[in-house]
């Protein structure tokens, strides 16, 4: 770990002077992270709570659908683009084990 060493930075919400740690360098970059942190760790929990709140990650909304496989009618956590099947948890897990034919295109 030698070669990181803790960097002070600005948070971008409230402007706070906040640690990037060495250790936190190092898991960034195992993980391939390109950007450093951009807020402290209060304003990302306050983010984070807000976009749970919201709906989860990002505002995403849960759509109800008939499910193009069975017919029943269904929710998924997102808006189904027009043109392509919407299939239930049941049947998208069977797809997904390789139990069910292709779906026609």
């Amino acid at each position: 770990m030698a070669e990181f060493q803790d960097r002070v930075l600005k948070c971008m919400d409230c402007g706070t002077d906040f640690v990037f740690s060495a250790g936190e360098q190092q898991f960034y970059r195992e993980k391939d992270f390109r950007n450093e942190p951009k807020r402290c760790r209060t304003c990302k929990n306050k983010r984070q709570s807000a976009s749970t709140e919201r709906g989860s990650h990002g505002g995403r909304v849960e759509t109800t659908a008939t499910c193009f496989q069975c017919g029943r009618e269904t929710t998924v956590p997102f808006r189904p683009t027009q043109g392509r099947p919407v299939l239930c948890r049941d049947c998208f897990q069977d797809r997904k084990g390789g139990h069910s034919a292709p779906v026609p295109g």
